[in-house]
């Protein structure tokens, strides 16, 4: 597909084909299959939206195209180094042609040797907050079935770290007692929350964050509409996630970053005026999106400051005006508190949300903290 016929926004991980900024790991996980001693469990970490889940269903695919005694099938010998794959950012060797048999039923969540494990729908449509216990032993059975289309049976759970205590206890049967063939990918934004069993049983995988200009032009790919200089500011925002990046983008995140470095210009002394009318609008959308980008980005602009003070370096400007500000409170040195400032925001930010406070009188109260470390 090329990138003029492209839809917008990028297709499900299960559907997609493009994978940028992780060759390491891709090709980390071919020699493990090639040299015939495939660990059974893999958990694939890293920061949200770098392609954790991409890579793993790229992986489901190229395992479970290949032949009965899972070497040298299907995708092993004619699809290890595709070179339209490779065209079109498919680094590695585990791309997969989109017409290919693997590829066409994981895209449409109907390959019969691979159960995927991820939080649903209770009865009214809201999203669960876990996957249950059920749902992990339903698999445990699964893996004990003969493979309808080849050696291997995958299991692909996304993401573990939602995975209630019964139902991570229950997945542990399957890590310790694996039958043959049987794979299992577990996807973790934050490893270190999970047991220490399951981390201990898997071959750990850690994905980084994309380069600043391969988030960059995956937005050219996803987000098209945007203007250039649009797409920069937002993969720097992003910090090396492209889910990130189009998360802000379709909330608007670059115009309201450019409305917190406007009402920063003036510390030490905010522009009240000003401060309440973003406040304003922030508390009129009942969704709360709003108010937990704009957090997020004065927290983020927050640990910026306080980086480029331990570092003595200002960092690139973003929107306008950023330089400028950014100079000038770094020429003024006493920055000593703004990691803590950093903390006391995030837990202020944090209660609003689990206790319902007011969330305009929240933000005004952050800013009073940041005329007093200004001042």
């Amino acid at each position: 597909m090329t990138k003029e016929t492209a839809p917008p926004g990028p297709p499900l991980p299960r559907a997609n084909g493009l994978l940028l900024g992780q060759a390491a790991a891709e090709a980390r996980l071919l020699e493990a299959f090639r040299s015939g001693r495939l660990p059974h469990a893999w958990l694939i970490s890293g920061p949200r939206g770098v392609g954790k889940a991409t890579l793993a269903y790229r992986f489901a695919r190229f395992v479970l195209g290949q032949g009965r005694e899972g070497q040298g099938g299907e995708g092993q010998g004619l699809f290890a180094a595709d070179p339209a794959g490779q065209a079109e950012g498919l680094t590695g060797g585990l791309a997969m042609p989109e017409d290919s048999e693997a590829f066409r039923l994981i895209a449409s969540a109907s390959h019969p040797d691979l159960r995927v494990l991820e939080r649903g729908q209770d009865d009214g449509g809201k999203p669960q907050q876990s996957i249950s216990v059920d749902k992990v032993r339903a698999s445990l059975g699964f893996v004990h079935l003969t493979p309808a289309l080849g050696g291997w049976r995958l299991i692909l759970v996304d993401a573990a770290d939602d995975l209630n205590r019964n139902a991570a206890n229950a997945l542990l049967k399957a890590l310790e007692e694996p039958p043959r063939n049987t794979l299992l990918l577990l996807l973790a934004h934050a490893p270190g929350r999970l047991l220490p069993t399951i981390r201990s049983r898997c071959c750990h995988l850690v994905l980084p964050p994309l380069a600043t200009d391969e988030v960059t032009q995956l937005l050219g790919r996803y987000a098209p509409e945007l203007p250039a200089r649009d797409a920069a500011g937002l993969a720097h925002l992003a910090e090396g996630s492209i889910g990130r990046a189009l998360e802000l983008a379709s909330e608007g995140g670059l115009e309201l970053y450019a409305d917190l470095v406007a009402l920063l210009a003036g510390l030490p002394r905010i522009d009240f005026a000003k401060l309440q009318a973003l406040a304003e609008r922030l508390g009129r959308d009942r969704s709360g999106a709003a108010f937990r980008t704009a957090s997020d980005l004065l927290l983020w602009w927050l640990a910026r400051l306080a980086r480029a003070a331990a570092l003595g370096r200002q960092p690139e400007e973003i929107v306008a005006g950023e330089g400028a500000l950014l100079g000038r409170l770094l020429a003024q040195g006493n920055l000593a508190q703004a990691a803590s400032l950093w903390e006391k925001l995030h837990r202020l930010f944090g209660r609003a949300e689990a206790v319902n406070l007011d969330r305009r009188q929240v933000f005004m109260a952050a800013f009073q903290e940041l005329e007093a470390l200004a001042a």
